[in-house]
């Protein structure tokens, strides 16, 4: 059952009036006295009518509204009478259907009952529970959709209507939220954007890269970059360049619309010239012929409604009567008697009106009535029951098929007699009204491209959300839903991407040969990507990975834009708006092409299927219209033909049409059928694009996979077609059955287009270039290929560099990156696999190995930019075009020998060249004549080939009896017959930036050679010659062929080597010519400054300020490794003593110089006091002196002996920035560069005699010497310079455009190199032996000191302070006097927190809270373990019990204390209530006691027993931030620092005698204690500092500018000593042992181990019977014969007499004493050990109150000093220390502390500290 009435409300027509008011605009209308207003139009018309014609039955208003609420007597027996007049079938009433319209039909029914997974209406229908809250009102009352809000997350904003944004979208500039409310209240001074060099910026300010500025596309979105670009046109022919960039068809110029964004195409116009498919309007505006008088005011001046003929009537509703004038009128009215119509057209006689009878009557027969019968002013007139039409007999009534009417039903439609019925397609569900259909599944989200980013909003709520941005201009996407990817393409890049639907996973799916991808369509069936290209005007396919990419079509394309596909029948679609605007489609394999619209086309942009209603629909943005059509392009309609200003993308869903508008920046919906209920979706959008519907019934499953599971058998592509399938092979591929394609390509032509390097099958007739997918090709100009090695080569003249990859792109590398500045030509010899190019920057040519090594340059002299080269391995000869200041062409042998100039006149610029072998000619093209010619190969017979159009020949090449040239100008590819010139034909056009050009074939002409066997017995490189010497051995660049004429020498002898910052290179000085060699360091180089030469053995040291290290290699590149790697920070300077085998650096950041063996052990810091920026450094060993520039605050050059001592400063005065530093040994000087002044000067040996040797030099750098000659590096100039040593004169440029020079040396390695004074037994020293003026020294590694005979060195430093920065761990011995620090080789530290130190195994634990971990490791960086690797959270304190060999540690983030063996095992908690942030722990193993801080929000220090037992609060009051916490166990006090009171403190053991010892340190973090000493970090000052603890005075920086200070401890003989019961044997327990103040206990950890536990110390619980007995005694060690007990990490062994105090042997704290005391089995035995100890603990605690009596007598009580409120930030552990803010804030009574975060971004990132 269906309502049928509800049809005309599709079908209701506007109607001009003769009497009454028409209006538009309007939403009210007012009639005069004796009319009814009937209900406005949707075009906003109002009609009005005779007052006495509503209710009377009949359709006057053409839309029911007169009718209705009328109570008339027209219904049957068999019908229902509703509210509003309408007659409905009773079987409908009480259905659950509003089938009145007004739901009088289902009033006062009984309540229905609605089924468990139904939600029950307000209004009694039910619905899915699943539709509930689903934003769409399926109820009909709304009721479904009164819901609550939903929440936003803590990353969304809020808007005032409800509806959640992204965050940082609020104030952001653009309007997110509908009600605008995202952008409200922002502060004014919006941050202007500042663009880099390398960027454009955009007329709204968006920076893009400057590259894509006059590109040809609009990567700015309003076509700014493409603006004032007027050397490019990127505009085809019949196209109109618009003043913004934008290309418009020509015919749209001065047509009177507004095309170009600028309006740029209507300026300067005469007269429209409209089409004859078009009226002009009276302002000159062109609109289509058939909006000629069609009742709209097109033109905007209403010329196209004027003089318009009566002769097109208004169409009437259908059961209306048109009367001759064009009013509608009702049925009814017709032959009544009265004339309704004014012309009287409803009574004349041609309507059949005759004189009513007395005959007839309703009540005789029904008047001859089928249905339904009534007397109208005695006549009968017969009407039909609703679902039925009169037939023109007047009397019978004619089933309605209302199925051949759109909108009835939402998808499919079956008629009935009187009625219809509607049904759905599989994945929708009928809606209540049982017309609508409902998408099953979730709610569907339009997806939409918005050039930066792509977003998602759910059009039945306000519900947006971003999914991907920084996107550089997104204009294309779709999505594959069962796969949940997204896919998009970007203009700008030219690249198509993919991305998981949730935005994570982004990768590149097509990034080469695209031009301006513009449409993309999915294949979700087949899993194929379909995308249109309006630049290449292409349509391919390929993977959804982009793999096996195929052109599908290209023949008589233009501009193709939209495309949809439909996979379930095998079919393309896409739109063309080229000159002849169409749409098109195919099979899915590119068959069976077709043209289904081409009329009344302009601009058709945006296309899409519905796949349940098939049809298509698409959008016109020059004809302002959405149009749709069945799938063939029949019954094509307008479905919104106004209020549509440039349309963009559609897409369909259910009953919806959604679209993208560029000009109102809005996404709009639509009815499908009528057009109407539009509604912006929204609106202020940046710049919407594409749009697509994301549900799965918009990809639906039902179609079949026509390739099934084994890719239809094909060995590539598998395409569908409308019956079946088709394999298809990648571009250029040929099939070689019906299935199977070629694995490889037989003949291609090869042609580079500057970003791209493309190729031309050959072997295939479709003969598509295919782009080869290379990557970073910026600026391609030279090609050849190799075909025995499969590879293609090329020049990229803006990376100068020469690449190769082999012919399908994969294998790419770079050969050649290094001394190149414009390689533009290039040739393969294939005969010996050599490389040969010319460079028009360094004026040489050069050649190479295949793979670019063993590089030589042949010929440097007398070249004036050479271009293109050719070489000719039969003959031996290579042939080369000079396009300089004398254009010609030369040849010379492949070894640079016989070299002559063949061609010289009648040349401007030869550009191109090719060798035909088969006829000896020579064929070149010169772009200056505009020819191509030949001649023979010594350069006789000179002939034009072709000397006409010919606008500027570029690239040429040679193929059997082809001749094929690139031209720059005409943008082509073209051929011609080589020897005759004629039968030219274009291969490719409009193809901009053209180059090198060459046909790939594998038909190369076998020659026989003698470098083919042994390599002609040459060590290195074998050249072809000419005849009759045939070949010619060569060397590498910078070294020289030895007499034998075969071997090249092992390396350069006298060279130059320098550092540029990212490679380091060497140039000869044994050749004539400067060429520059990379070392090909195998390692990266990120700041190569400082370096330095061994000549002896042949390395070269470099230190790299990025990476932090010094290193060294040969020279030959191998070798390379790390010699220091920690605590550096800024070396700039470094040395090699070559004599002494030595190593000095200076260090600008850490201000020392230090001395090293070469291999970098023994470091010693020799210099650290009164340095500022020291920079170079230069020996002279045998006179004992290191001298160095500093270029600090007071500029000065200083000189000491080389072991530190002697310390002199030379020069102080008219020094600026002095870098680089050399001495000249001959002549007893002392030279440097100052770039400040900017001068060479030198001086004597003493500092005397100062004169200016070169002036002015722009920015020196780095300077040397080799006997006569200074050479320097120059910043500015980016040079190498050259100049006599003596007088500055004859300055030449060595090397030039390098730029990120830094340091260089110059060595001659045949010079001797001299005596070592240390040569004999190291000098009699143990370790360091370091020349000095007049002798030698001994010195011992930093920190460790030198014993009393003065040659040997102890072994390690005895005492010394170990203390964390984050990234590393550090040393400062306290043995020594100068406290350097000193980096302990730990590997793996990334955020270091805590640390303790193990004295019995030797061993460092800490924590890093990166990891979550606590690991140990030995002093030296070895046997690293990881102790606890789970369960952290944020380990903030860790400390050991030397004795029990017990593990505690705090954990803020768990709020525990937890504690474990040394080796993490038997691991238990503590405790783990009452705490709130603890932090620091200290242990007294000899005293039984735990100590911690706590800084949560009631700060506190407390104390336990070392099981947690006895838990007591010392301190509570009067602290802040406890951060830092140590003991002093000789005097019994606990110290402790606090980061927001900034003071350290002190207490006794027992929390009494507080005292404030330092009432004012900056942000302290850790403390300890050794002798009278006080230590302690500091964040803000980034400092170790001590104090005397006893007084507080002496305050002293131990070191200072270390980032990130975390944890510090002293490591101490003294340190760790005494012992208590569980030293020996564990106490007996079996797992823990808990020291306490007058006793121990055993306990068990949290986690069974597998071995039994017992509490009883001595006890071992018998073991199940079952267990073996090897199983029972498990890995014991020999405590006091035990051996049952488990084996612990190792025994302390500080438990002897020696460390035993006095006191601590009084109170039975030794050895001695606990040996007494034995574990006893059962419990039984110890009873001894509680009594000594009860009576210990009594002695002590009288001594103790005799001694607090003494000291109170002494002293004075301390006062508690008042709360500073100079307070910080609580910063986080997590991140660096780069700053601490000071903030004036009191701090609360209660507040919310510092929370760890861990910043995944590694231990680099900044401090972001929380202000409270």
């Amino acid at each position: 059952m269906q309502r049928v009435t509800l049809l005309f409300g599709f079908l209701v027509a506007s109607v001009p009036l003769t009497q009454g008011v028409t209006g538009s605009g309007g939403s009210e209308c007012s009639c005069g006295r004796n009319h009814f207003t009937c209900a406005v139009s949707a075009f906003g018309e109002c009609t009005c009518i005779p007052a006495q014609w509503q209710c009377d039955g009949d359709n006057d208003c053409g839309d029911h509204s007169d009718e209705d609420g009328c109570m008339l007597p027209t219904c049957s027996p068999l019908e229902f009478h509703c509210d509003n007049g309408k007659c409905i079938r009773r079987s409908w009433v009480c259905d659950g259907d509003n089938d009145c319209g007004d739901d009088s039909d289902e009033q006062d029914c009984p309540p229905r009952e609605c089924e468990e997974d139904e939600f029950h209406c307000q209004n009694g229908y039910c619905i899915r529970s699943l539709w509930h809250c689903d934003g769409d009102n399926d109820c009909g009352d709304n009721s479904d959709e009164q819901c609550d809000m939903r929440k936003c997350s803590d990353k969304e904003f809020r808007c005032n209507d409800g509806s959640c944004i992204a965050e940082h979208w609020y104030c952001d500039g653009d309007t997110d939220c509908k009600d605008g409310s995202d952008e409200e209240g922002c502060p004014a001074d919006v941050p202007v954007t500042n663009c880099s060099v390398e960027e454009f910026q955009c007329a709204y300010g968006r920076c893009i890269l400057d590259i894509y500025h006059c590109d040809g596309d609009d990567d700015c979105g309003d076509w700014s970059d493409e603006s004032d670009c007027a050397s490019h046109h990127p505009c085809r022919l019949g196209e109109f360049l618009c003043n913004s960039g934008l290309c418009i068809n020509a015919g749209w110029r001065c047509d009177g619309d507004f095309d170009c964004d600028d309006q740029s195409d209507e300026k300067n116009c005469t007269a429209s010239q409209c089409t004859t498919d078009q009226f002009r309007c009276k302002s000159g505006r062109c609109i289509r012929l058939s909006w000629r008088c069609d009742g709209e005011d097109d033109c905007s001046d209403n010329s196209d409604e004027e003089d318009c003929e009566k002769t097109e009537l208004p169409h009437c509703a259908p059961d209306q009567f048109t009367c001759g004038t064009g009013r509608c009128i009702g049925q009814r009215k017709v032959c009544n008697g009265a004339k309704d119509c004014q012309d009287g057209s409803d009574e004349i006689p041609h309507q059949n009106c005759r004189e009513p009878s007395e005959e007839e009557s309703c009540n005789v027969d029904n008047g001859g009535c089928a249905h339904k019968c009534q007397q109208v002013r005695g006549i009968v007139q017969c009407t039909c029951h609703t679902g039925y039409r009169l037939m023109e007999n007047g009397k019978l009534c004619q089933d309605i098929n209302e199925c051949a009417e759109d909108g009835y039903c939402s998808q499919g439609c079956t008629n009935l007699e009187g009625g219809f019925q509607c049904w759905c397609v599989q994945g929708y569900e009928l809606r209540p009204d049982k017309r609508g259909c409902k998408a099953l599944g979730p709610e569907p989200v339009l997806l939409f491209a918005n050039r930066i980013d792509i977003r998602q909003v759910l059009p039945r709520r306000s519900e947006y959300t971003l999914l991907l941005n920084n996107l550089e201009n997104a204009i294309a996407l779709d999505f594959h839903h069962d796969k949940e990817l997204v896919f998009w393409s970007d203009v700008t890049l030219d690249r198509i991407m993919k991305a998981n639907l949730n935005g994570s996973n982004v990768e590149e799916v097509v990034s080469t040969g695209l031009e301006s991808p513009g449409g993309l369509a999915i294949d979700w069936i087949h899993n194929k990507l379909y995308w249109t290209d309006s630049g290449t005007s292409r349509i391919e396919v390929s993977n959804l990975d982009g793999t096996q990419r195929k052109v599908l079509l290209w023949q008589n394309l233009e501009k193709p834009r939209a495309i949809a596909l439909h996979p379930m029948e095998g079919t393309i679609y896409w739109t063309d708006w080229g000159n002849t605007p169409r749409i098109e489609y195919a099979a899915m394999d590119g068959s069976n092409r077709k043209i289904i619209a081409d009329t009344h086309l302009f601009w058709p942009n945006g296309l899409t299927i519905d796949y349940a209603g098939q049809k298509m629909y698409w959008v016109d943005a020059k004809h302002h219209v959405i149009e749709r059509a069945d799938l063939d392009g029949q019954n094509r309609r307008a479905v919104i033909s106004q209020g549509l200003p440039h349309p963009f993308a559609i897409t369909v869903f259910e009953d919806s049409l959604y679209w993208t508008d560029w000009h109102t920046k809005s996404i709009n919906s639509a009815n499908k059928f009528t057009g109407k209920n539009q509604e912006i979706i929204r609106n202020k959008l940046h710049f919407p694009m594409d749009i697509h519907t994301l549900h799965p019934q918009r990809q639906p499953a039902a179609g079949r996979n026509r390739c099934g599971t084994n890719n239809g058998g094909c060995s590539h592509l598998c395409l569908p077609s409308t019956a079946n399938y088709t394999c298809a092979c990648p571009t250029g591929f040929k099939k070689v059955d019906d299935y199977n394609c070629a694995g490889s390509l037989d003949k291609f032509l090869l042609f580079a287009r500057r970003t791209d390097i493309r190729r031309i099958s050959f072997d295939t007739e479709d003969k598509s270039d295919d782009v080869i997918p290379l990557a970073d090709v910026r600026s391609a100009v030279a090609l050849d290929w190799d075909a025995k090695g499969e590879y293609i080569y090329w020049t990229d003249v803006t990376t100068d560099s020469i690449n190769r990859a082999k012919w399908d792109g994969t294998k790419q590398e770079a050969i050649a990156v290094t001394s190149l500045e414009s390689p533009a030509g290039l040739a393969v010899d294939w005969v010996t696999n050599k490389l040969y190019w010319t460079d028009a920057g360094t004026d040489r040519i050069e050649a190479s190995n295949l793979d670019g090594s063993m590089r030589t340059v042949l010929i440097w002299e007398n070249l004036d930019r050479p271009r293109d080269i050719v070489v000719d391995p039969i003959g031996g000869y290579m042939y080369w075009t000079d396009w300089g200041a004398n254009p010609k062409i030369e040849r010379a042998g492949l070894d640079a020998s016989e070299r002559t100039v063949i061609i010289s006149s009648n040349l401007t610029w030869p550009n191109g060249l090719a060798v035909d072998y088969e006829t000896e000619r020579l064929y070149w093209a010169d772009a200056g004549m505009k020819t191509i010619e030949y001649a023979n190969l010594n350069g006789t017979h000179r002939r034009v080939l072709i000397g006409s159009q010919l606008p500027h020949p570029f690239g040429l090449t040679l193929h059997e009896d082809k001749i094929y040239w690139t031209d720059w100008q005409s943008k082509s590819i073209q051929s011609a017959d080589k020897n005759s010139g004629l039968g030219r034909m274009v291969l490719r056009e409009n193809l901009e930036n053209l180059m090198d050009i060459h046909m790939f074939h594998r038909h190369r002409t076998p020659v026989a050679s003698m470098c083919k066997i042994d390599n002609g017995g040459c060590s290195h490189l074998c050249l072809l010659a000419p005849l009759p010497k045939a070949y010619h051995c060569g060397c590498p660049t910078g070294i020289n062929l030895l007499a034998d004429g075969k071997t090249c020498a092992p390396g350069m002898t006298s060279f130059l080597i320098f550092a540029r910052r990212t490679d380091i290179r060497m140039v000869s000085l044994d050749i004539p010519y400067f060429a520059d060699v990379v070392v090909p360091v195998n390692g990266s180089m990120k700041n190569t400054i400082a370096i330095g030469v061994d000549p002896k053995e042949g390395k070269v040291y470099w230190s790299d300020s990025t990476l932090n290290k010094i290193s060294r290699a040969d020279l030959n590149g191998s070798q390379q490794e790390d010699i220091v790697t920690t605590g550096l920070m800024t070396t700039d300077g470094l040395a090699v003593d070559i004599t002494g085998r030595k190593i000095y650096w200076t260090d600008t950041g850490t201000n020392r110089i230090e001395v090293a063996n070469l291999d970098g052990t023994m470091r010693k810091v020799l210099i650290w006091q009164n340095l500022d920026s020291p920079r170079a450094i230069a020996l002279h060993h045998e006179k004992g002196f290191m001298y160095w520039t500093d270029w600090g605050e007071h500029a000065k050059l200083e000189r000491a002996a080389m072991d530190g001592s002697d310390r002199v400063v030379l020069i102080n005065s008219n020094l600026g920035w002095p870098n680089g530093l050399v001495i000249d040994k001959e002549g007893s000087r002392l030279l440097w560069a100052d770039a400040h002044t900017e001068r060479i000067e030198a001086a004597d040996l003493n500092g005397v005699n100062r004169r200016t040797l070169v002036t002015p030099v722009q920015h020196p750098y780095g300077l040397t010497l080799l006997d006569s000659h200074i050479y320097w590096t120059d910043w500015q100039t980016r040079s190498i310079q050259r100049a006599d040593k003596n007088t500055g004169n004859d300055i030449i440029t060595v090397r030039g455009n390098l730029p990120g020079l830094m340091d260089i040396q110059a060595i001659d390695r045949a010079r001797p190199v001299g005596f070592n004074k240390c040569s004999v037994r190291n000098g009699g020293c143990s370790h360091l032996c370091l020349p000095r003026p007049g002798g030698i020294t001994c010195a011992c590694p930093t920190g460790i000191q030198m014993k009393n005979d003065g040659r040997t060195c102890d072994n390690a430093p005895e005492t010394y302070l170990l203390f964390s920065s984050r990234g590393s761990i550090r040393r400062i011995s306290l043995d020594t006097t100068d406290y350097t620090d000193v980096h302990v080789p730990v590997p793996e530290l990334h955020n270091v927190i805590s640390l303790d130190y193990d004295s019995v195994e030797m061993k460092v634990y800490y924590t890093d809270v990166f990891l979550d971990v606590i690991r140990s490791a030995n002093l030296n960086g070895s046997g690293m373990m990881t102790v606890i690797g789970q369960g952290l959270k944020t380990t903030d304190g860790l400390a050991i019990d030397w004795v029990a060999r017990n593990l505690y540690w705090t954990d803020t983030g768990r709020n525990t204390i937890e504690v474990s063996w040394l080796d993490g095992s038997c691991r238990k908690v503590l405790i783990n209530n009452s705490l709130d942030e603890p932090r620091a722990i200290a242990v007294f193993p000899r005293k039984g006691y735990l100590f911690w801080t706590d800084w949560g929000n009631l700060a506190k220090i407390e104390r336990a027993q070392l099981d947690g037992t006895d838990r007591k609060v010392l301190i509570n009051t009067d602290l802040g931030w406890p951060n830092g916490l140590t003991l002093d166990y000789d005097s019994r006090r606990i110290y402790w620092v606090d980061a927001h009171l900034d003071r350290i403190e002190s207490c006794d053991l027992n929390g009494k005698l507080r005292q404030v010892l330092v009432g004012q340190v900056i942000h302290p973090f850790a403390l300890t204690q050794h002798d009278r000493w006080i230590y302690w970090t500091d964040w803000q000052t980034k400092s170790v500092q001590r104090v005397d603890k006893y007084t507080g005075r002496n305050k002293e920086t131990i070191l200072a500018n270390v980032e990130g200070l975390m944890d510090i401890i002293v490591v101490s003989p003294q340190r760790q000593t005494g012992t208590n019961s569980c030293g020996v044997n564990n106490g007996g327990c079996t797992h823990l042992c808990f020291a306490r103040a007058t006793d121990f206990v055993c306990d068990c950890p949290d986690e069974p181990d597998g071995r039994l536990c017992s509490v009883v110390p001595g006890y071992v619980p018998p073991f199940p019977e079952t267990t073996r007995s090897s199983e029972k005694a498990d890995a014991g060690d020999s405590r006091r014969n035990f051996d049952f007990f488990p084996a612990k990490p190792t025994d302390p062994v500080e438990n002897t007499s020696e460390n035993c105090s006095q006191k601590d042997a009084s109170q039975g704290l030794c050895e001695e004493s606990v040996n007494q005391v034995l574990p006893a089995i059962n419990g039984e035995g110890l009873h001894i050990s509680y009594i000594i100890g009860a009576v210990l603990s009594i002695l002590a605690i009288l001594i103790l109150i005799a001694a607090v009596i003494i000291y109170r007598h002494k002293k004075s009580k301390f006062n508690d000093p008042v709360v500073s409120n100079l307070t910080y930030s609580n910063p986080s552990y997590r991140t660096s220390t780069q700053e601490v803010k000071i903030e004036t804030v009191q701090k609360p009574a209660i507040y919310n502390q510092l929370r760890y975060k861990k910043e995944l971004s590694g231990p680099s990132d900044s401090l972001s500290p929380f202000i409270f």
